[in-house]
């Protein structure tokens, strides 16, 4: 699949400002929510977005353990963008708490940055990992095609270019477990062909009507999520 890749339009980045619409979506969508499939206990590990913490995942949680889900945050407070740290931290975490707690692989769910952070973990700690969700995730290019592009590069001291290529190879590398990627045409902060994953055969790109701040608390991207879990309960 061939993709033109640009950073999204202006006027959906002007149009982040109807993120809190996108909320209401999930009291619209409740009574079809609660009817959904109930879980299986398996542990769940939610992955903030970039300069978010764990309070942007607490409504996903919330309704992950009505579920019957056994869901932890990531641990480390707000995503600063230190992604290899995070990986390695979040790893190490994964493995404690598989140990302490005897856990099945979790799956890990991830908004925006955290998605990056989530396939990453998918890689490298590929034991404790059952399958893989991104909400807005930038999987090809990198920070290339956000709009905080340039503040990220400044910022970490990396080269848009270098970085694109660095991260292709890193897709190249690819996984076996499950992954979906939810993405959304108007999102006015990642481009939305940059959050296709066109480098697992396996992978499921679902598109969603959604502003990227409010992707992560949207009734139809709940819904999926609580379909792609419950099919998956007997793996």
């Amino acid at each position: 699949m061939h993709l033109q890749l640009s950073p999204p339009k202006r006027i959906n980045t002007l149009l982040e400002l109807r993120a809190p619409f996108d909320w209401l979506t999930v009291a619209a969508a409740l009574p079809r929510l609660l009817t959904k499939s109930k879980g299986d206990s398996r542990p769940i590990l939610l992955l903030p977005g970039y300069m978010t913490d764990e309070n942007s995942m607490q409504p996903l949680k919330q309704y992950l353990k009505y579920l019957n889900y056994t869901v932890y945050d990531w641990g480390l407070g707000k995503n600063l963008g230190n992604i290899e740290a995070d990986v390695e931290l979040v790893g190490q975490r994964l493995r404690v708490l598989r140990e302490e707690h005897n856990l099945q692989p979790f799956t890990l769910i991830g908004w925006s940055l955290g998605g990056v952070v989530a396939r990453e973990l998918t890689r490298l700690y590929s034991d404790d990992v059952r399958e893989v969700i991104t909400m807005g995730t930038p999987i090809t290019g990198g920070p290339k095609y956000t709009v905080a592009g340039q503040q990220f590069a400044k910022a970490k001291g990396i080269d848009l270019d270098l970085f694109e290529d660095y991260v292709f190879d890193r897709n190249c590398l690819g996984f076996s477990q499950p992954v979906t990627s939810i993405y959304s045409k108007s999102d006015g902060v990642v481009g939305w062909q940059s959050s296709i994953d066109v480098y697992n055969p396996q992978a499921r790109n679902i598109e969603v009507k959604s502003s990227h701040f409010g992707i992560g608390i949207h009734g139809k991207v709940w819904r999926i999520i609580a379909e792609t879990l419950a099919g998956h309960n007997q793996q």
